[in-house]
């Protein structure tokens, strides 16, 4: 008894060895979770880079509770799905101001708060711009009015035609009209040729306003007499003739041919002298310097071309495709 209480204990393991088992599929699905998440993110990117920032708040504005275009008391399906928010009536119903506030111009688009500020100042910018050069055009048009009347008087052999020559202030511009006097007239009788006297008045006016922005516009008219009848040739054609022979003089005297806007033939339409229609004085040539309201000047016309070369966005850059490889847009 005394020596198996002396004897060792011995403790036997068994290590039972078991091959690997089924770890089930779980993995794969948090796999097409993670690559499912990873390719809506690059579409998002992809999204964002290539549509503008109209577009951009155009869909911000679908997606506003704002937007009247979605329902105003429930949400999801309007069942079991629907549910509520913190807002006073429905999910999608928001009395505070949207996240992005827009404002839609006379055009169409759509702006945001900072664009609408910027575009109000530049407008009242525009209109400051615009009465200066309303008032600067009028300054040009007294001066070419006293300098017309100083050549007049300076020169001898045009003051006795100086009563063929009247200046006045219309709506569209400076009118400068060269009209026949009884017994002085500026073209002979059913010609289109000027006489002398017509001529140097041409050339006095193309002398005093070549130098000036305005386009011009050249206007024949006659009296109320017409033709003999059965005759090819009206008073429309005469008056048309006649202010093209005007503006041949006028450009050989060294007006800018690019700043001649239009040449017309009145006819006997806008007589001078209305309660007499067959007045002599209502044979004339109207040299008409257009304000740049109605048309622009070269230099304007210059300008705004200028301005609108800067603001076109460039050319897309072209890329040679190579097969195999998926491009984006």
């Amino acid at each position: 008894m005394a020596d198996d209480e002396k004897a060792p204990i011995i403790i036997v393991k068994k290590v039972k060895k078991v091959s690997g088992g089924h770890h089930g599929g779980a993995w794969k699905v948090a796999y097409a979770d993670f690559v499912t998440a990873m390719m809506a993110f690059f579409l998002l990117l992809w999204l964002l880079s290539v549509t503008t920032d109209e577009q951009k708040l155009m869909i911000s504005a679908y997606f506003s509770p704002a937007d009247p275009r979605i329902a105003e008391s429930v949400s999801g399906s309007g069942g079991v799905l629907g549910g509520t928010t913190m807002a006073d009536e429905g999910a999608l119903t928001d009395n505070a101001e949207p996240v992005v506030d827009y404002a839609i111009t006379p055009s169409g688009e759509t702006i945001d708060a900072a664009n609408k500020e910027e575009l109000d100042l530049q407008e009242v910018e525009d209109e400051k711009l615009s009465a200066e050069q309303l008032r600067r055009e009028q300054e040009r048009f007294e001066q070419v009015e006293d300098q017309l009347r100083q050549a007049i008087e300076t020169v001898p052999e045009l003051q006795e035609v100086a009563q063929n020559l009247l200046i006045d202030m219309t709506p569209e511009g400076l009118r400068i009209q060269i009209i026949d006097q009884e017994g002085k007239p500026m073209f002979p009788v059913a010609s289109a040729q000027p006489l002398p006297e017509a001529i140097k008045l041409l050339k006095l006016v193309s002398t005093v306003i070549q130098d000036m922005p305005n386009m011009i516009s050249v206007r024949g008219h006659t009296d109320a007499r017409p033709f003999g009848i059965g005759a090819n040739y009206t008073n429309w054609e005469l008056s048309a003739d006649r202010a093209n022979a005007s503006r041949r003089v006028m450009t050989t005297a060294g007006l800018d041919i690019k700043r001649i806007e239009n040449v017309m033939g009145k006819g006997a339409r806008e007589p001078l002298i209305v309660e007499d229609p067959f007045s002599p004085k209502n044979r004339r040539i109207t040299v008409m310097l257009l304000k740049e309201s109605i048309a622009p000047g070269l230099e304007s016309a210059k300008a705004k071309e200028k301005a609108r070369q800067k603001k076109a966005p460039p050319e897309p850059e072209i890329r040679k495709r190579e097969e195999g490889i998926i491009y984006f847009p």
